[in-house]
């Protein structure tokens, strides 16, 4: 089993990126996809999750409105969308599995992806 994290960088204030988790050899079917992140000095946070049963997304409420997590179960990929992107949305983001649904503690998930550096700054 493989979560490849992809499409972090560097940004400006107010900008865009589209982070991508693409999984092999484990089917989106049964596993949920939840996007963590950890900046310098602090403990790994769930930023959203996508459950496989019913499509639920779910968000911590400081990016509620601004990032958008879909999937392509046909591709086996879970995106992040992010908008209006702020310096402390800067961190490694990661993504993890979770075959029982979403869950915001990290020694929950079965799978975790290497992470994607997205930092944020003028």
């Amino acid at each position: 089993v493989q979560l490849q994290a992809s499409g972090g960088g560097l940004v400006q204030p107010g900008e865009s990126l589209r982070l991508s988790c693409a999984a092999s050899e484990l089917s989106l079917d049964y596993n949920s996809i939840g996007w963590f992140r950890q900046a310098p000095g602090k403990e790994r946070e769930g930023v959203s999750c996508i459950d496989h049963r019913d499509g639920i997304a779910y968000y911590v409420d400081t990016v509620k409105g601004r990032f958008t997590i879909s999937r392509d179960n046909a591709k086996n990929v879970v995106y992040l969308q992010m908008n209006s992107l702020k310096p402390e949305d800067t961190a490694v983001y990661y993504c993890a599995s979770d075959s029982s649904g979403c869950s915001w503690y990290t020694g929950r998930q079965d799978y975790w992806g290497q992470g994607t550096q997205v930092t944020v700054s003028s």
